[in-house]
């Protein structure tokens, strides 16, 4: 295990009973972060109001990195919160899930120097995350029929530990999850960061994952640990974006881009 010297993202818009399921989860880590960073892509104050009462107890600081609610730039907002990191590993979850005890432990255990880590997630039903959002407990039962990636759900230490450089699937190897995710605070200021041209939903973790393959990063799958619950809901996407966003990256992959103008330095002092 590497040293603990991490910074936990967390992203967020407009769902403050999710979010309160997530920092409930967070709070009862074996290993916490050494800081948590909200990445608020424009909540209403209802969310602002939540991340300000959990920062009176808090076991460490809670950071609220807000911007105005003017579409979906989740690649911006993650980029700010990247400038306000302290730490030197960064590990990068959506508001709308909730963590494993052993989460934060197990992705410190798989950090190795030059690599990204890519988790999975389990898909909550719609009727199981509703139980669990009425009760305001981030408590994970197998017993779910509405489950969805079930197998993700196992946490089996030596099993992970085995296949952490030997998995592959059927995706391209850039592909990639910005829910479950960490990598070293250098290596993402050597890309500079997310591309903030990427608007909308789709694509842009694959793309930053492909830039720092491209600069010599490698990708990482972690499987059977670091273990991520997802809430259910409808997914919000905009096929003629979308489109766009697959532009970006096919340039990306064509033209082996590594550094984007658009990106985190113009957040960095």
């Amino acid at each position: 295990m590497i040293e603990n010297s991490t910074s936990l993202i967390v992203a967020t818009y407009n769902w403050p009973e999710a979010l309160k399921l997530c920092l409930l989860s967070i709070q009862q880590q074996s290993v916490l972060p050494k800081e948590v960073i909200i990445a608020d892509d424009g909540s209403r104050d209802d969310t602002k109001e939540l991340i300000a009462s959990f920062q009176l107890t808090f076991p460490v600081p809670l950071i609220h990195v807000w911007q105005e609610d003017s579409g979906f730039r989740l690649a911006e907002i993650r980029n700010k919160a990247f400038a306000r990191a302290s730490y030197d590993y960064l590990i990068q979850i959506d508001g709308d899930v909730f963590l494993h005890e052993e989460f934060i432990k197990d992705h410190l255990k798989a950090a190795k120097p030059n690599t990204l880590l890519q988790g999975s997630r389990v898909m909550l039903g719609a009727d199981f995350s509703k139980k669990l959002l009425a009760g305001q407990k981030p408590d994970f039962s197998f017993l779910a029929t509405d489950t969805q990636r079930l197998e993700n759900a196992l946490r089996i230490p030596m099993l992970s530990t085995y296949l952490l450089n030997r998995y592959k699937n059927r995706f391209p190897v850039y592909f990639a999850r910005g829910a479950n995710m960490s990598f070293w605070k250098k290596d993402i200021l050597a890309v500079n960061g997310y591309n903030e041209n990427y608007e909308g939903w789709g694509h842009e973790d694959s793309d930053l994952t492909l830039r720092m393959m491209n600069n010599g990063v490698k990708k990482s799958v972690i499987k059977f640990s670091a273990i991520i619950y997802h809430l259910y809901h409808p997914e919000n996407k905009n096929p003629e974006q979308e489109e766009k966003n697959k532009l970006i990256l096919e340039n990306t992959k064509q033209n082996h881009v590594v550094w984007v103008e658009n990106g985190v330095s113009q957040y960095l002092k």
